[in-house]
């Protein structure tokens, strides 16, 4: 049994820095949101080799404690990065660590998927570290959902442990009528796809 001393350590929350595409960040994190302690490998991944404009608007799907999304929200300081989660700790330490590293183009709020997002908003990129275990029915929502908030020409970032491979190749062909490997790794996969 844990003690006192031991059980408010862990009720601090979690700080590091990290570097994403350039960029170094200080993250606070706290248990329970997905790798509290470190950037895991498939968000590192994908930061590696996506690709944004200074300009672009920028959605970051189950954003966390937001890596992917103020990484984005920094390589495009004019444009405006969403970041959404359906954690409500998420968004919490999402637009916390926005504040502490002083980026003012990124807010966090809560949505499942897109479910709470204006049917009207459009982006040029969006980005997920997809959970494994998201589901066939939520993983189809958020593919359709995704192609409907692209703007022409936009462009879905997603990467998935490597077991996802086939079942993202076929179903974005189907919704997008395109897919790229962009890398595969020893456990994930980069996928990209344009709405055109």
């Amino acid at each position: 049994m844990l003690n006192n001393t031991q059980l408010s350590e862990y009720r601090k929350d979690i700080k590091f820095i990290s570097s994403l595409s350039g960029h170094t960040l200080s993250f606070y994190s706290t248990w329970g949101i997905f790798s509290p302690r470190e950037i895991d490998a498939g968000t590192q991944l994908l930061m590696k080799y996506i690709k944004i404009e200074t300009d672009d608007d920028c959605f970051d799907l189950g954003c966390g404690y937001g890596p992917i999304g103020l990484t984005m929200a920094k390589l495009a300081p004019q444009g405006e990065t969403l970041l959404v989660d359906k954690d409500f700790m998420a968004i919490e330490y999402s637009n916390k660590n926005a504040s502490i590293n002083n980026i003012s183009n990124a807010k966090a709020m809560l949505s499942n998927g897109f479910q709470h997002i204006d049917h009207k908003m459009r982006f040029n990129v969006i980005a997920s570290n997809v959970p494994a275990k998201v589901g066939k029915e939520m993983m189809s929502l958020m593919l359709h959902d995704a192609h409907h908030h692209l703007k022409d020409n936009g462009k879905l970032y997603l990467v998935t442990v490597n077991g996802l491979r086939q079942y993202m190749k076929r179903n974005l062909k189907e919704i997008f009528g395109n897919y790229k490997k962009v890398k595969q790794g020893k456990t994930y996969t980069v996928h990209l796809a344009y709405k055109e």
